[in-house]
């Protein structure tokens, strides 16, 4: 029979955290790409890949947040480990291609297109991955067009926020680029959810176990830790509290020319400067090479 779906069963204490942990997660995101533009190519990498963990993580901490609140009436909701770190690992794998893509390729045309299709299908995948990982008396089924829709505004926010990543730098703008990220992949969640149909198998007794927010919230405990330590290694940044090293500044005098030294006459040794006239100074002195 048809489940009857609740999903705000706490309020607004759930869409609003997992609106905030989105934000966290596009923030980080956004100020680990901008060190990697302007570091060059010394720390690039490690830069991009602590900005697509940010982005990955903040996006699935902000999914399960919100299925905190997700509930069918009357029917107990587990959720199976694997799966749901499996899914952990698709969004971060997945935002990191399209992030390493646009970080070395730039904000062109093809490069945010190609890396905002892959991390958009990498975060709509993770959602529907995170949401095979529920286990209870019965199934989920979906409205195809509604889950369309989803992928959708999951691909526009992906590009949309790798353009702001590499486009963005002050610290007004990636706030407001990192808040438009959270509203953006908060809609792509909650558009999934309108497409959900639970059908119960049977007349399942009231629930008497865990609730959906005890089993998560320990699965939650690794990530959200991961997203303050990266906070922090952001924010204590060296290069950003000390500036750049002393070896990295351009210095301020010019650098003197070399003096160039003629290279040594056919058939005389290495380090002495052949007394051979040029052509030049022979036709001055009145004489041709070939008197010589």
């Amino acid at each position: 029979m048809q489940g009857t779906v609740d999903g705000f069963s706490y309020g607004l204490v759930t869409p609003v955290a997992a609106f905030l942990m989105a934000c966290l997660g596009g923030a980080l995101g956004l100020r680990c790409t901008t060190r990697s533009l302007r570091n060059g190519d010394s720390f690039k990498a490690g830069w991009l890949a602590l900005g697509a963990t940010s982005i990955g993580t903040g996006i699935w901490t902000m999914h399960f947040i919100a299925m905190m609140g997700f509930s069918v009436r009357r029917v107990p909701i587990g959720y199976d480990r694997p799966i749901t770190f499996a899914s952990l690992a698709v969004a971060i794998v997945m935002v990191g291609i399209g992030i390493f893509i646009v970080g070395y390729r730039g904000a062109t045309a093809l490069a945010l297109v190609t890396g905002g299709t892959i991390t958009g299908l990498g975060v709509a995948t993770m959602h529907y991955l995170g949401m095979a990982g529920m286990r209870f008396q019965g199934r989920v089924e979906y409205d195809t067009l509604t889950v369309a829709l989803s992928v959708l505004i999951a691909v526009v926010a992906a590009t949309t926020a790798l353009w702001a990543a590499v486009s963005v730098h002050g610290f007004a703008a990636s706030l407001g680029a990192s808040l438009v990220m959270g509203l953006a992949v908060s809609g792509m969640h909650y558009t999934a959810m309108a497409a959900v149909r639970v059908h119960v198998h049977g007349s399942p007794p009231p629930g008497t176990g865990d609730t959906a927010a005890s089993l998560l919230l320990p699965m939650l405990i690794g990530p959200a830790v991961f997203l303050v330590l990266a906070a922090v290694v952001v924010m204590f940044d060296p290069l950003l509290v000390m500036g750049e090293p002393d070896w990295q500044k351009p210095s301020g005098r010019p650098t003197p020319p070399r003096p160039k030294i003629p290279a040594p006459a056919y058939g005389e040794p290495a380090g002495r400067t052949s007394r051979r006239p040029s052509a030049r100074t022979a036709r001055r002195d009145g004489h041709h090479p070939q008197d010589w």
